[in-house]
């Protein structure tokens, strides 16, 4: 199969491209930044400028070719008025160019995977969601950019569509795990706020199995139609915060307020919400097709992105 992945080049784009070749499939990353093979694991770069039409249309002919959409801009940034916008824009333009170029092919693409998110249903208490959770009307940041990001997908020319809204994914060596880790060594990593909001997290080698399932190439193969990428075991932050602390060793923790998160979110130039707010999610379709997490509770998954890499 060739697979072409817009937005490529982040975590999720390098780790899904290296287990898509390791199984010797096609793989075509759509970056604004391409560079020389085989810098990206074998994966072949093509430029665009993720907003127009361009020679990039042509990677999408072909009689097996899917779509994995994972472009936009990253979401550590200040809730402004104008990041708010530009989050938006970089998704929705992205998927449009995609969108309107798949409209021109003589034949559907054969899949197409589409990036979201969970925090498309925004901070949402004590609520449990799943694929069927109405969306709230009227929130700002998140809620309001996903839901733009995953409309543009309509009039997309595939013969199958998911979209993935992905939890938290926990993989070694990403800023929001390591900035975790720290205040957890520092004596920091106590509650955040309350320490009661939800945390819907998935490890990234489950992420990657289920993009697998969704484009096909492995069992069971995921329908049509919204798919939460979440672990089955959400667990509050104050949990979460408990278990990193274990994982390196360090039994006791002070807390973050609310005000002190709020102030080092504003040195950061990040968004506090990100850490005060959360949702129970987790997936009903997954289950329902008996998809096996490999890393199914939270506790695991950190010793498996903590434990030393074996030796080649």
């Amino acid at each position: 199969m060739k697979i072409v992945i817009a937005g490529g080049s982040g975590t999720l784009g390098r780790a899904l491209t290296t287990a898509l070749r390791d199984r010797d499939h096609e793989v075509v990353i759509l970056t604004r930044s391409p560079r020389p093979e085989p810098a990206r694991g074998g994966a072949r770069d093509v430029p665009w400028d993720a907003r127009t039409a361009g020679s990039w249309t042509t990677e999408l002919t072909g009689a097996d070719v899917a779509v994995v959409n994972l472009a936009g801009r990253l979401v550590d940034a200040r809730p402004t008025p104008a990041n708010i916008a530009d989050l938006t824009r970089s998704r929705v333009e992205a998927t449009a160019a995609l969108v309107e170029a798949s409209r021109h092919l003589d034949r559907p693409l054969a899949r197409w995977v589409q990036a979201s998110t969970t925090a498309i249903w925004s901070d949402a208490g004590e609520k449990h969601l799943d694929e069927d959770s109405p969306i709230p009307v009227g929130l700002p940041q998140m809620t309001g950019v996903a839901e733009r990001w995953e409309r543009s997908l309509d009039g997309a020319h595939a013969s199958r569509q998911i979209i993935l809204r992905t939890g938290v994914v926990l993989e070694s060596n990403t800023l929001a795990l390591d900035r975790l880790l720290l205040l957890a060594r520092c004596g920091l990593g106590g509650p955040v706020g309350t320490g009661r909001q939800w945390v819907s997290w998935i490890h990234v080698e489950d992420w990657v199995r289920i993009v697998l399932a969704a484009l096909g190439l492995e069992r069971p193969q995921i329908p049509s139609g919204i798919v939460v990428a979440s672990a089955p075991h959400p667990v509050r932050n104050a949990e979460l915060m408990r278990t990193l602390r274990r994982a390196v060793g360090r039994p006791l923790g002070l807390p973050t307020p609310a005000p002190v998160l709020r102030l080092g979110a504003m040195l950061l130039r990040t968004d506090p919400d990100l850490g005060l707010t959360g949702r129970y999610a987790t997936s009903t379709v997954l289950e329902q097709l008996d998809f096996e997490f490999h890393h199914p509770r939270l506790e695991g998954a950190v010793a498996a992105l903590l434990s030393p890499s074996p030796s080649p």
